[in-house]
């Protein structure tokens, strides 16, 4: 079984009601947006149908959408290759993430309560003995509840909504962040200082710190996803 098949079953979850070509394509795309598998590699859609037991109809739906995401190539003579995501990709996320942030970030300043930041300021202790104890998993963990909490906190559904679809790409770009001890010590600072910022209703201190977390944050990553793609 190739590793793009064995990864793609394991991200497939039929307990979903939804039809099979959608959770098809979600679990392909997420296989080749978190790098389960290497780049240039071919995907054979009858192997997919013979070793996954589905039929070629949801595995050409799946196949078209990943073209359409530009997460594969479709080559004459050769099928379908993966390509993975590119730095063009991760430089127009991080665009999107600092409006969408920002804005994000904002509102939920004006919406917390003096208990909400309590609560905040809990999460980064936890986050920050997490970090002390180099336990980067749980270190991960707690940054995805800090990013939910400001979302939730934001109260707006339908950019909650568009961050949701970027999922992927997020975990992938944490996972090299935080990952390297030297940038996830910067991260933590740079979350204190949001939180800061956010607690003295600070907008100007906000959008700063916010925009210079982000930006950092790209450096590191395009900067690994070259080193990578080099190797």
């Amino acid at each position: 079984m190739s590793d793009f098949i064995r990864e793609t079953s394991k991200n497939l979850d039929l307990s979903d009601n939804r039809p099979l070509k959608e959770l098809l394509y979600e679990a392909m795309r997420k296989t080749i947006i978190l790098g389960e598998v290497a780049t240039g590699v071919r995907i054979n859609e009858k192997e997919v149908s013979r070793q996954m037991n589905i039929s070629r109809t949801p595995i050409r739906y799946a196949l078209k959408q990943l073209e359409n995401d530009d997460l594969v190539d479709h080559i004459q003579g050769k099928g379908v290759i993966i390509k993975g995501i590119s730095v063009k990709d991760a430089c127009e996320i991080y665009a999107i993430r600092i409006a969408l942030d920002t804005l994000a970030e904002v509102t939920a300043m004006n919406n917390m309560t003096e208990a909400d930041f309590d609560t905040m300021n809990q999460l980064l202790v936890e986050t920050e003995r997490a970090n002390e104890q180099d336990n980067v998993d749980i270190v991960m963990e707690k940054i995805a509840e800090f990013n939910n909490m400001l979302y939730s906190e934001a109260n707006m559904p339908r950019l909650k909504s568009i961050i949701y679809k970027l999922r992927e790409y997020l975990i992938y770009f944490r996972d090299i962040a935080i990952r390297a001890r030297t940038r996830r010590d910067k991260a933590l600072l740079e979350h204190r200082i949001i939180y800061s910022s956010m607690r003295l209703k600070d907008k100007n201190a906000l959008e700063r710190i916010t925009r210079q977390h982000l930006e950092d944050s790209q450096i590191f990553v395009i900067k690994e996803m070259e080193k990578r793609k080099n190797n």
